[in-house]
């Protein structure tokens, strides 16, 4: 019957255990010191060598010569051991023997001296498996078991085992194999069997082992079915299924050139063929991961899991793109095969994702951007000359960090209630020069600093300051709305300001009539409005709100601050970089704002 290369090339002692150098140096060690521990647990990914190694313990402890490193391999202890059962070794699969009663009959076999060997030696593949009542029916015998037991856990999934039984055995984690020992022991085994396999097709099985011994000479079996004697890296790759370098490339030179239809045409492509989309997008993930490897590390950087050839055919293409573009594709990369996993249109997926790369490789730095605005040229899209007219439709230009731009919060039509606020106290306050001020543009894509010319000195207020307490003068009637307004919100009154704001007063006989809403009388207090005239006049005045139909307002109170805005906002969109970041970002400007107030 034939035997498969993963069986018939299973290695018998250590030195043929392929890397894992930790792990077999401290076994060895403590063979040779007859420092032989009672527990073990071997931990890692599949097909990387922990069972084998097991069996080779076994061999090493049980031989006629031994214990040694150098078990024979002839006599009885070692074939028993190599074929992995009989009443010496004894291998228990805890997939299906998880339960407590399977643990209850380890345990009285465990007090049954080896027929013909020093040690019994219990391996348990897939330890993880057991239940936690069976691990703990097993604790008091891990933990002192008779002196000829030696306990070898195997699991791919160490975190699972209880701690109280990792505690009581000495743990070594098994590694993945480096792609070149995994190409070395392939080909060397090709050798054996008279199969003549290129590189490139050996490279591509080592691919697809992912670092697993095993899964690897799975793969070349079933290459060597499929192609004879003769290995051929594309009908390896049609094989499994894999993609070559120059299929990938075409996607990366789509990307090159901002060719949408190029990669449509490729999605197209790879539904004809029948591929599976899905494994395609975990290809372009690990092929752009590569690429950004390379374009870091270089072409000699053993990060890559490549041939030479390919190493150094990957630095080419990473070559054309820099690392920020090429980190943007791989996020974008994994976003599509995340979303494929449970897209019921994985062909419209797969579309979408590939075009949103195109459109990311074309995103400027922002600095760039500002770079052209200033005068400083961009080595992309120069700006253009001061004589020739603006572009009249600029290309929208993305920030760097973020892939898709969300779109901006729709604005506040009007003044902020906080800015409100301001003009109001900047009304009460006496006329000053306005000092040379400072505008800010606040555009769709930055901000950017204006330099105005001093302002001229403005109109000088109607409206008397409020003192910090009664002022000296008596206030005149038509300015009593204004100083009742400003004296509130000294006062931390801004809701009855509000009220008062849209009311109407006025003094008949020393009296202060306050005529408004019948919603505004609510915040209308009088003690809040007696603190408030007590703040504006020394006179003792009464106090009548009524509900009626308030007068209309002679000038809004916030008219000295809009004139204000008007002006600022004249001198900023006249200034010529104000006006050239605009034409660059296609932008509006929303709000212009005084800095110095």
């Amino acid at each position: 019957m034939y035997q498969v290369i993963a069986r018939k090339y299973r290695p018998q002692a250590f030195s043929d255990v392929v890397n894992q150098e930790h792990v077999k140096t401290t076994l060895e060690n403590a063979i040779a010191q007859g420092r032989i521990a009672h527990g073990y647990i071997f931990s890692g990914q599949r097909g990387t060598g922990k069972t084998t190694v097991a069996r080779i313990l076994a061999r090493c402890v049980n031989c006629v010569q031994g214990p040694t490193t150098q078990p024979c391999g002839v006599c009885a202890n070692c074939l028993e051991a190599a074929g992995g059962g009989g009443l010496n070794v004894i291998e228990i699969d805890a997939a299906s023997n998880r339960g407590i009663n399977e643990m209850r009959e380890l345990n009285q076999s465990v007090r049954q001296r080896p027929a013909s060997a020093r040690f019994k030696v219990f391996i348990v593949d897939e330890a993880h498996q057991i239940t936690t009542d069976a691990f703990n029916a097993l604790l008091k015998t891990i933990e002192e078991p008779p002196e000829w037991v030696i306990f070898i856990l195997c699991t791919t999934e160490a975190h699972k085992i209880p701690a109280t039984i990792a505690s009581r055995c000495q743990q070594f984690s098994f590694r993945s194999v480096d792609f070149e020992d995994l190409m070395a022991r392939m080909e060397w085994i090709c050798r054996e069997e008279g199969i003549d396999a290129d590189a490139e097709a050996l490279a591509v099985l080592a691919q697809a082992g992912e670092g697993s011994v095993r899964d690897s000479l799975s793969a070349l079996d079933q290459a060597i079915a499929c192609c004879g004697s003769k290995l051929n890296a594309a009908e390896v790759r049609a094989l499994l299924g894999a993609f070559s370098l120059e299929s990938l490339e075409k996607v990366t030179g789509a990307l090159v050139d901002g060719n949408s239809r190029r990669i449509l045409e490729v999605v197209d492509e790879l539904e004809r063929n029948g591929h599976n989309l899905q494994h395609f997008s975990r290809e372009l993930s690990r092929y752009f991961r590569n690429l950004l490897v390379a374009r870091i590390a270089g072409a000699e950087t053993r990060l890559v899991a490549a041939s030479a050839a390919q190493r150094q055919k990957l630095v080419e293409i990473a070559a054309r793109f820099s690392e920020e573009d090429l980190t943007r594709y791989l996020q974008l990369a994994l976003d599509l095969f995340k979303e494929l996993q449970t897209s019921l249109q994985p062909r419209f997926h797969m579309e979408m994702g590939l075009v949103r790369m195109v459109q990311a490789g074309r995103i400027v730095p922002i600095e760039q951007a500002l770079a052209e605005i200033r005068g400083a040229g961009g080595a992309n899209r120069p700006g253009p000359a001061p004589s020739s007219p603006p572009p009249k439709a600029p290309p929208r230009v993305v920030p760097e960090a973020a892939p898709r731009a969300a779109e901006p919060p729709p604005r506040r039509s009007g003044p902020s209630p906080f800015e409100l606020d301001q003009a109001r106290k900047a009304a009460s306050r006496p006329p000053e020069a306005a000092a040379p001020q400072e505008v800010r543009a606040e555009v769709t894509a930055a901000v950017v600093p204006v330099a105005e010319a001093p302002a001229e000195a403005t109109a000088p207020s109607s409206l008397p300051p409020a003192a910090n307490g009664a002022q000296e003068a008596d206030t005149a009637p038509g300015d009593w709305r204004h100083q009742l307004h400003s004296a509130l919100m000294d006062l931390g009154m801004p809701f009855t300001a509000d009220a008062l704001e849209n009311s109407s007063v006025a003094e008949v006989d020393g009296e202060l009539q306050i005529t408004t809403s019948k919603a505004n009388k609510l915040a209308l207090r009088e003690e809040d409005l007696r603190k408030a005239v007590s703040k504006v006049s020394p006179r003792a005045m009464r106090i009548k709100v009524m509900v009626g139909e308030p007068a209309p307002a002679v000038a809004p109170l916030a008219a000295p601050a809009a004139q204000n805005e008007d002006e600022a906002t004249r001198r900023a969109m006249s200034n010529p970089e104000v006006r050239r970041f605009q034409e660059m970002f296609d932008g509006k400007i929303y709000k212009v704002r005084n800095l110095k107030e």
